[in-house]
Formats: structure tokens, C-alpha cells, sequence
């Protein structure tokens, strides 16, 4: 119950809570002791860096989630150009070899829209609800959604700029992507016209990937152009109502990143990769209260704090399963 409520929370927007003193397990607290008294020099955690940088398996989790995304999008443009008809439609809506796929949120938006609920719409969302509940809400995000590979690019200059100290880093309060979301809602029940769905750059580059570009491609640039130099990551992180959507859904999904205290040497590289960082603030010292320790719903599941990770102190894991190597 505490990992549901914790994870709504930071869902929304607010901060991850501390523990308490006495909601840290003792043998927590013997773990931070015999670091503090064996503790380990910066010459030596950056040996295990450089060591962990050389290592084949440096990019697996990136390299295989690029390749996921990249194979979903790509299929929808062969199964289209060749009329195959194996994935029909786009990422908001589709169709694969007859099973009938939907987004959850374009659902949420034509149902409010319209006041009545499609039987293959229905049929669509309980598909798509089963898989993404099954690989962890918000795992659409970064292994599926074609915005997110671009957004991957325009953080990566963003970040080259900043090192100069050239763009602006502005940041905005995560709770304003709640109230998108609830304004979202509210402007298409009351209009009756799915407004998110004109404005999502997610649908925008599915479309354009697969029936070709058009005007509403300027939107999608000037989002980027945005992100580059005002706001890392700002479309994902301050507005889309999919991931909160998905992030409900993975509330309880049993595919999860465990962080493990007993591993970690605090170095902080983790979150300085994260899309959303608050959800690793528990490889701070002191701020995990048990030995392993489920990263919350809001997390992606992207893989690039696994990746990072010189200590193995972050793994995916499958609940009931043995963990994902």
C-alpha cells in the first residue's frame, strides 16, 4: 500500500517523502554505518566508472529500447506502404493481425468527446490496458511513443548547450502536468472535440511517419526547438497527460526497477540521466528504508539508470520471477 500511495503521489506531482527515522530498518542503518566507517575514496568509485564505461553491456537497456521503438513505428509504415495490413492505423489507434489496439488516453478523450462508448474502442483499451498494466505503466513512454526517441535528441543537444552555459534550464512545477491533464478532460467534455489529441506530438509523428508529413509537423519542431533551448524534456515532463494515464495503469504492475541500498556508493549519476529523477530519489543516502526497494509507478522504465549504474544497484525486476538480466 505505501509503494501505491507514494507512487499516486509523485504521479501528480508532488515530491518523493523522506522516511522517517524509525521507518528505516535497521539493517539499513548498519549498511550506511560500514559505509561511513569503510568509505570508499573518489579515486576508487571512479575506477569502477571507467571500468563499467568499457564494458560491452554499457548501453544494453538503451540500445535495446531504441531498437523496440524504432521496430513498433517502423512496422506501422511497412504494414501501410506494402499493404500487408500485419499493424493498420497509427499509435493513438490500430489494428495488429485483428486484434484491436487503443491508446488509453485518445479513448478517454473520444469517449468524453462523443458521450458513448465504441465497442472496438472498448475492446482496444482492455487489450492495451492488459499489456501495459503487464510491462509497467509508463514503459509506453520511452520504449514505444515516437516523440519520445526525438525528444531523446533534443535533450542530448540540450544538454551539449548547457555544458556551455548557452540555453536557458528553465523548470516548472510537475504538478502543471496534473492540471493539463484535468484541463484536457474538462475542454473535451465541454466542447466535444478531442483537443489533446490535435495538439499530442505523439499522434503528430505516428501519422506523419506513416501517411507523410504535414503542417502540424511545425507544432512537433517548435516543441523541440523549446526543449533545446528553454526546457529539458519540458512536452514529457510538464504537460502529456499519456504518462500519467500509463502511470496509473503501472501502479501495480509487476515489472518494476528495484534499487538495492547495499550496492549503491551514492554517486548520483542515476538521476542525472533520468527523464524523471525525483522517482530515484531514493539512491540518496538515508532516503531508502529497506534493503531493495520498488522505484515508483512514475518511472519510465527506460533503463538508462540500469545502464548507468557501475554497481548493479539498479535492476528491472518481474515480480514472482526471477530478476531480468
Amino acid at each position: 500500500m505505501g509503494y501505491f500511495v507514494e507512487s499516486l503521489r509523485q504521479l501528480i506531482g508532488f515530491a518523493p517523502r523522506k522516511p522517517a527515522a524509525e521507518a528505516i530498518r535497521p539493517e539499513v542503518r548498519e549498511i550506511h554505518l560500514l559505509k561511513r566507517r569503510e568509505k570508499v575514496t573518489k579515486a576508487e568509485i571512479r575506477a569502477i566508472e571507467i571500468a563499467h564505461a568499457r564494458a560491452r553491456t554499457r548501453h544494453k537497456w538503451r540500445n535495446r529500447r531504441w531498437a523496440t521503438l524504432i521496430a513498433v513505428n517502423l512496422l506501422f509504415l511497412l504494414s501501410y506502404t506494402f499493404d500487408v495490413q500485419l499493424l493498420e492505423g497509427a499509435m493513438t489507434a490500430s489494428r495488429f493481425v485483428g486484434f484491436h489496439f487503443a491508446d488509453l488516453n485518445s479513448a478517454l478523450q473520444v469517449t468524453l468527446a462523443y458521450k458513448h462508448v465504441v465497442l472496438n474502442l472498448l475492446i482496444g483499451t482492455t487489450t492495451v490496458f492488459v499489456m501495459w498494466w503487464l510491462l509497467g505503466g509508463r514503459t509506453f513512454c520511452s520504449w514505444a511513443c515516437p516523440y519520445h526517441l526525438l525528444a531523446e535528441g533534443a535533450e542530448w543537444l540540450h544538454l551539449k548547450l548547457a555544458a556551455r552555459k548557452w540555453p536557458a534550464q528553465v523548470k516548472f512545477h510537475r504538478g502543471t502536468r496534473t492540471v493539463f491533464y484535468l484541463l484536457f478532460v474538462v475542454l473535451t467534455a465541454a466542447t466535444g472535440y478531442t483537443l489533446f489529441e490535435t495538439l499530442s506530438p505523439t499522434g503528430i509523428v505516428s501519422r506523419a511517419l506513416i501517411y507523410g508529413p504535414g503542417l502540424a509537423l511545425l507544432w512537433v519542431l517548435a516543441l523541440l526547438a523549446f526543449e533545446v533551448l528553454v526546457s529539458r524534456r519540458a512536452w514529457c515532463r510538464y504537460v502529456c497527460p499519456i504518462g500519467v494515464t500509463y502511470g496509473v495503469v503501472g501502479l501495480l504492475s509487476p515489472l518494476r526497477v528495484q534499487y538495492d541500498v547495499r550496492r549503491c556508493h551514492h554517486e548520483g549519476d542515476c538521476r542525472k540521466v533520468c527523464l524523471v529523477p525525483h522517482v530515484l530519489d531514493l539512491t540518496i543516502r538515508g532516503r531508502a528504508g529497506e534493503l531493495t526497494t520498488d522505484v515508483g509507478a512514475d518511472c519510465t522504465r527506460c533503463g538508462l539508470c540500469i545502464d548507468i549504474c557501475p554497481t548493479d544497484s539498479l535492476r528491472f525486476t518481474f515480480k514472482g520471477l526471477e530478476r531480468l538480466k
